[in-house]
């Protein structure tokens, strides 16, 4: 798959079929249409491509500072990368661009720019200024340009019922099992080891402290969970705690992973961890030992959990 930023970098001249949209998650509804979109374009010999917008329409349009999202554009990117697009193009979304009406976006985008043979719409999809354009205009404006829509219907979309809202909801009371289900693949944090206080490793649970540099990336609730990362070629299990360390009065959010039997440094390095299951909520201890206790024990049950179950 080739990733183009911006519609203006984009000069293919083969004939295409086309979906547009953000597509938060990429979870299993999102996959049903990018599924669509590969195969239809394979069968009629044109080339795929998914459209989709950074920063997210939100962020602009409302100045929505608490906007949390699924997905890293860089998540998305390497997500949609496993789907068989031939492009993805990521177009900035600007106020500009949120004034096209519906008919200039067909025509310069979709027939001009695209060469769109072919456009594959989820249901009930609206674009253009004030998301003026539905299926009935684009249906129109298919005959006048020479191009056909297919929309995916609400009962095929309906039949794996998830949303990017439901999925939002699961992870904020922790059902992590049940986001992992919608999505179609383990949700994950991605960022770069920083130094801590290295007070894990004086209490015999050194940690990797990651940072997320997206402020609108959704970070699950403060809680110890179980993880997992390949790091190099080896997948390797932990445990990490999302919170306040409140045991020893931390003052501010922090990330901390544990790794099982894992000696290597990883400062610096960038880390991708996917979240496997919520193990329990963060709690302030009367003491360090009281803590260490307790971490023991998350640990017998986080590897019984994974001899049992993975």
């Amino acid at each position: 798959m080739e990733i183009i930023h911006s519609l203006s970098n984009y000069h293919h001249t083969e004939k295409t079929v086309v979906t547009i949209g953000t597509f938060d998650g990429v979870h299993i509804g999102h996959q049903k249409i990018i599924e669509q979109v590969v195969k239809t374009a394979k069968k009629l010999g044109k080339k795929s491509v998914l459209l989709t917008f950074f920063p997210h329409p939100r962020m602009v349009l409302q100045k929505d500072a608490s906007i949390e999202l699924i997905n890293t554009i860089d998540e998305r990117a390497h997500l949609l990368s496993k789907t068989g697009l031939d492009f993805l193009i990521i177009h900035p979304f600007s106020i500009a661009f949120s004034r096209l009406t519906a008919l200039d976006f067909v025509r310069k985008i979709l027939v001009n720019q695209l060469n769109t043979s072919k456009l594959i719409i989820g249901y009930d999809h609206h674009f253009g200024k004030n998301r003026e354009g539905n299926l009935e205009q684009l249906t129109e404006y298919s005959h006048l340009y020479n191009f056909t829509v297919e929309e995916i219907p609400a009962q095929d979309i309906n039949d794996v019922a998830v949303s990017s809202t439901k999925i939002r909801k699961a992870l904020s009371e922790k059902n992590i099992k049940t986001a992992n289900k919608y999505l179609g693949y383990n949700f994950m944090l991605s960022g770069t080891v920083i130094n801590g206080k290295q007070l894990g490793g004086k209490i015999g649970f050194p940690t990797a402290n990651l940072s997320i540099k997206e402020a609108y990336k959704l970070i699950p609730k403060t809680g110890v969970y179980l993880v997992k990362s390949m790091i190099g070629t080896k997948t390797i299990f932990g445990m990490m705690n999302i919170g306040f360390r409140p045991t020893i009065e931390g003052k501010h959010q922090t990330i901390e992973i544990h790794f099982f039997d894992f000696k290597e440094n990883l400062y610096t390095k960038d880390l991708t961890v996917e979240i496997l299951f919520f193990l329990r909520d963060e709690e302030k201890f009367d003491s360090v030992e009281k803590l260490i206790l307790q971490l023991k024990e998350d640990e017998k049950i986080a590897l019984n959990y994974i001899e049992n179950n993975l």
